[in-house]
């Protein structure tokens, strides 16, 4: 799946399994640093997302306060 199609959601929650796994020492030594590799991804996403979000937000505050003066 890739990781640009997903929701915030979606993508916090492939992160949270593989933490599950890894925690639970499930994973064989061969697919650890993929699995890695592939939550380092997902956190970027998730931190793109956020970023995102509170520039919007801050964008839309800032407009607020602009519209009141």
């Amino acid at each position: 799946m890739s990781v640009k199609k997903e929701t915030y959601s979606q993508a916090m929650e492939r992160l949270e399994k593989i933490v599950r796994q890894i925690d639970n020492n499930e994973l064989e030594i061969d697919v650890l640093a993929e699995k890695i590799k592939e939550a380092n991804e997902i956190i970027a996403f998730c931190t793109e997302k956020l970023t995102k979000a509170d520039r919007e937000v801050e964008k839309l505050l800032h407009e607020k306060l602009q519209s009141k003066e």
